[in-house]
């Protein structure tokens, strides 16, 4: 039995693109999907902004299952530059017991990470100031960093290739029949007719759902990264998570890094422009501390991209609408979307086809949730 039908997803990036590519490839879909994207040379988009990490060291073991699928499938699919150096936790004191407790589900669930002692981690990185470091955290595989840009352009390509149109165009609203969405208007005045709609429009899904009459909690929130070169060679360098909440791994022959800024600045829609105010005030001091030879650093560049957060939980919304039944979501990822997007691809797209999930159960983050005020904790989470 096959299954007919016109997908219209809006957003073209790497999550919009791997729902294509993954609902195409299903021998059990025999219909058409038309990808509505605004802005074709992503200026703004997370999937080309983003830093492109990828790791299994989270507290949710659906987020630890979306992630080691997405790293397999990228190594053996796609030419995305991936380096396998692992991700580096580093715990003060007050944060041991979560480590612990988190390190405990990531191996239940066959992650390769190792808990090291200040003595452990000082021995292997022999650069890296422990002073203030009670536990660490070591993925030593399945875990590292890619090119964001050539993951999307590679999933956009085998949608593509696969049958998908992409259309270059805003939406600009959708028009409901009772429970369902019909049509999909665009801004230059035309049309589409569709039998289901993936709202995958990242840092603007927002927008996209509010068409539909539904509140979506899901902000683009800026963050900047910044670009810099250290004279002393470090060695052995994987990307490291401070206690700090500063985050720095290598990129080509220098660094690349950044830091949330404080809650009372983290406004919602800001203009993508860098502040080196926040390398200078809060950044480089956090660097230095963690790496003495930090100390003397060169920036050389920066940009800002945006982070879709879900302000509701801080974690995905993936799935039906519990009213709007054939309005999907792939939303809210706050910082791990791309990393993700292969694997949150094919749930949508088992969806779509078999009104189910058929290899990883993705129910908890399901937007019932957040009528119910049902939070799902990630504790691993990375401003």
């Amino acid at each position: 039995m096959t299954v007919p039908g016109h997908i219209v997803v809006v957003g073209g990036g790497a999550m919009g693109s791997a729902v294509a590519t993954f609902l195409l490839a299903d021998p059990a879909f025999d219909g058409r999907v038309t990808i509505v994207e605004r802005d074709p040379a992503f200026r703004e988009a997370s999937s080309a902004l983003s830093a492109a990490s990828i790791r299994q060291q989270f507290s949710t073991p659906e987020n630890i299952r979306l992630s080691r699928f997405s790293f397999g499938w990228m190594r053996a699919e796609l030419e995305v530059g991936l380096h396998e150096s692992g991700y580096l936790y580093l715990a003060p004191p007050s944060g041991v017991a979560t480590l612990e407790a988190n390190h405990a589900i990531q191996v239940a669930e066959g992650a390769d990470v190792v808990l090291l002692t200040p003595a452990e981690l000082s021995a292997r990185l022999p650069w890296m100031s422990t002073d203030d470091v009670a536990l660490a955290s070591l993925g030593r595989s399945g875990e590292g960093w890619f090119d964001g840009y050539a993951l999307l352009q590679g999933l956009r390509a085998r949608a593509r290739d696969a049958g998908a149109e992409l259309r270059t165009a805003e939406v600009t609203g959708l028009c409901l029949d009772r429970d369902r969405v019909e049509t999909v208007e665009l801004a230059d005045g035309s049309t589409i007719d569709c039998d289901a709609v993936v709202d995958a429009a990242g840092p603007w899904a927002a927008r996209v759902a509010a068409m539909a009459g539904v509140e979506l909690p899901v902000e683009a929130r800026r963050r900047s990264v910044f670009v810099f070169d250290c004279a002393t060679p470090i060695e052995g360098c994987p990307l490291v998570i401070d206690t700090s909440g500063a985050w720095f791994r290598p990129e080509g022959s220098g660094f690349i890094s950044g830091m949330a800024p404080p809650p009372e600045l983290d406004h919602a829609d800001l203009p993508l422009e860098v502040d080196p105010r926040e390398f200078e005030t809060r950044l480089w001091p956090a660097l230095a501390n963690r790496v003495p030879a930090f100390d003397a650093v060169k920036v050389t560049n920066s940009w800002a991209g945006y982070y879709e957060v879900d302000t509701f939980d801080h974690n995905a919304i993936i799935g039906r609408h519990p009213s709007i039944a054939n309005l999907l979501f792939a939303n809210g990822f706050s910082g791990h979307g791309i990393q993700q997007a292969p694997a949150v691809g094919r749930a949508i797209a088992e969806l779509l086809v078999h009104d189910r999930y058929l290899t990883i159960d993705l129910t908890v983050f399901g937007f019932e949730r957040i009528a119910a005020g049902r939070r799902v904790e990630e504790r691993a989470v990375i401003g």
